[in-house]
């Protein structure tokens, strides 16, 4: 079936927005298509609009349900976005205009809806036609919805498996990207990970046998504990109250323990916030100093180590311009960076990054781990990391610094300093992770956040 736009006829006064009936799910259905125009269309991270406190108001405004299907709508538009838009290509007769940019957020909404959620088809549909009818730019285009989504509806068992097979849902930059770095296969299968929710990640003060039990999950090989799918909300899981766990992707957890035994040991957390990898430290032993150039994110910090029980100084600060008042013994800079190792947990990344990001965001690492090394005394340690799967931010900046800058040595990480780590460190000595990476016949529990790290000493 194909279907084509109305004809252009002459505009008639359309008032449909002002008296729209309140329609039960259709307030949820327009955020969600504007949210999704806000990511792909402005490059907004989709996090700061779905923050349950400062969220985007049209956001904000629905009920707790209502901010679920919000989410659940857009993680999934975003995770299968190429999908998507080729299964809606193949039923259209022309392309949408140009301009047409409202009427294609409303079809994705509701395409992923029918494709991905458990929706009920009729809902779907019907309320993507009320939104189209709703919105003047959109309302000569309420037969095409109609039409076009209920096409999908009836044939999404034949035509959804052959073009998830055929599409790739990423931008061509982030795809070419990762099959440059890591070639075709290892890329495909990455970029097939980030099609699957991540599960979750606990790092545990003691016993992750015990709380692997109770919380219905496994131990890794390097001690944290994965669950596919979280049975309640975090606050409400057995060990968050009395401070048993935190939440931190298994591959995060690995550099704050690669600065090895920290204990009675001045250290500095150089980007701090949230604070998984300070609690890490602080449990070992160490004096610690967490420095984030955001007051509201050490606020969380502060919260977080609070239900832990655990201490640590906290310094608000930009390191390019602090002056610390006594060098530390070690330094773990985990550094800002695109983030395009968590696109399992944050689909949104590859549409609102680009090469310039990727580009800018190297440029202030390899300044602030320039800055790292006048903050650790003569002979200290330091391990640099971010969760990026591009070579700029991770091996590309590694080779450049190693080269440029002086009084450094690289001190390479071994494979048996935490067990399960073997494979993830490279023939370089710095330790590359990917969502490719602990791949199991169940892809919910599979796979890890894409990290790179490196370690040196100071040796001026």
């Amino acid at each position: 079936m194909v279907l084509s736009r109305s004809p252009a006829r002459r505009r008639q006064p359309d008032n449909s927005s002002e008296t729209q009936p309140d329609v039960p799910g259709l307030a949820s259905r327009k955020a969600a298509a504007k949210l999704l125009a806000a990511v792909v269309d402005a490059k907004t991270p989709l996090d700061g609009m779905v923050d349950a406190e400062h969220g985007h108001p049209q956001y904000a405004a629905l009920s707790v349900p209502d901010r679920a299907l919000v989410r659940a709508i857009l993680l999934s538009a975003l995770r299968f976005r190429g999908t998507i838009a080729q299964l809606i290509a193949a039923r259209l007769r022309d392309a949408l205009p140009p301009k047409a940019r409202a009427l294609e957020h409303i079809l994705h909404a509701g395409a992923s809806q029918i494709l991905f959620l458990d929706v009920p088809d009729s809902a779907a549909v019907d309320l993507a036609v009320t939104h189209a009818k709703s919105d003047p730019r959109t309302a000569r285009f309420g037969g095409l919805v109609n039409g076009l989504l209920r096409s999908l509806s009836r044939e999404k068992e034949t035509a959804l498996p052959p073009a998830l097979d055929r599409a790739e849902d990423a931008p061509h930059w982030f795809r070419s990207g990762l099959e440059a770095a890591y070639g075709g296969e290892k890329a495909r299968t990455i970029l097939q990970a980030h099609r699957v929710e991540a599960p979750v990640d606990f790092t545990m003060r003691a016993d992750p046998a015990l709380w692997a039990e109770r919380l219905d999950g496994t131990v890794l090989p390097n001690g944290s504990v994965r669950v596919a799918r979280l049975p309640a909300p975090v606050p409400d899981l057995p060990g968050f109250t009395e401070g048993a766990w935190w939440v931190q992707d298994a591959a995060a957890s690995l550099p704050a323990r690669l600065l090895g035994d920290v204990a009675g040991l001045r250290v500095a957390d150089l980007c701090a916030a949230p604070g998984g990898k300070t609690a890490q430290l602080a449990l070992a032993g160490a004096k610690v100093t967490a420095f984030d150039i955001s007051r509201s994110r050490l606020k969380r910090l502060r919260h977080n180590l609070d239900r832990l029980g655990l201490e640590a100084e906290t310094v608000e600060a930009d390191i390019l311009r602090h002056e610390p008042a006594e060098l530390f013994d070690a330094i773990l800079l985990d550094a800002p960076c695109s983030s395009t190792g968590t696109v399992r947990r944050h689909p949104d990344v590859p549409w609102t990054k680009g090469p310039e990001d990727v580009a800018k965001l190297a440029a202030l690492q390899r300044r602030l781990a320039e800055r790292a090394v006048q903050f650790v005394k003569p002979g200290g340690r330091v391990v640099f990391s971010n969760c990026s799967l591009m070579p700029e931010e991770g091996e590309d900046l590694w080779a450049a610094f190693l080269r440029e800058v002086p009084g450094i040595e690289p001190e390479p990480f071994r494979a048996d300093e935490i067990e399960g780590i073997a494979p993830f460190v490279t023939q370089a000595g710095t330790l590359r992770t990917t969502p490719a990476d602990w791949f199991s016949s169940d892809p919910s529990v599979s796979g890890l956040d894409g990290f790179f790290a490196a370690r040196f000493r100071i040796v001026k």
